[in-house]
């Protein structure tokens, strides 16, 4: 209780701060003008110290608002388990099942200057950090899955797995 307060005192100190930022203004501009003839300057200065004033109590009005706003309750959650018995889930797996995902077969990679990336042309070889013969990396969605060969099939190129990391594995990577 003492800090919203607190809170409440500060903001309404600091809206009081802008309407006596407000006036200050509308006095220097009431001095200019007399001790300049500029009128047109002084009207300025005026009008902008009326802006600050306005400015001032709209912070005062919201300074009002935010003390009587509800403070937001936290929403209640279950407590996630890893149970595998808890739940149905033959009925949360079958809700993913035609979810759409990525699989890209990565066969290595390299850093290269934009000087040398700009110099290549139809041609060019450009060295990987893999040695041939290596297995290729399976990524889904960004992922290591598995690592596999290269083969082809009816002319296309496939890939077949040689190793899949356990989902295990995956989950620990994440974490």
């Amino acid at each position: 209780m003492t800090d919203d307060v607190t809170e409440d005192q500060e903001v309404s100190e600091d809206a009081s701060a802008d309407a006596d930022w407000g006036d200050a203004l509308a006095e220097q501009a009431e001095g200019e003008a007399e001790a300049s003839g500029d009128a047109d300057w002084g009207d300025a200065l005026a009008e902008q110290a009326e802006g600050e004033a306005d400015w001032g109590d709209a912070l005062a009005e919201q300074a009002e608002g935010e003390a009587t706003t509800d403070q937001a309750e936290a929403a209640g959650f279950e407590k996630l388990t890893a149970d595998p018995g808890a739940g149905n889930e033959s009925g949360n797996l079958d809700q993913i099942l035609d979810i759409p995902v990525t699989l890209a077969v990565e066969i290595g990679s390299t850093k290269i200057a934009i000087r040398n990336l700009l110099q290549l042309n139809q041609g060019s070889v450009v060295e990987l950090d893999r040695l041939a013969g290596e297995p290729l990396d399976v990524l889904v969605n960004g992922t290591l899955v598995a690592h596999g060969e290269v083969v082809v099939v009816n002319e296309k190129f496939g890939i077949r797995l040689t190793d899949v990391i356990s989902a295990q594995e995956r989950v620990k990577k994440l974490q």
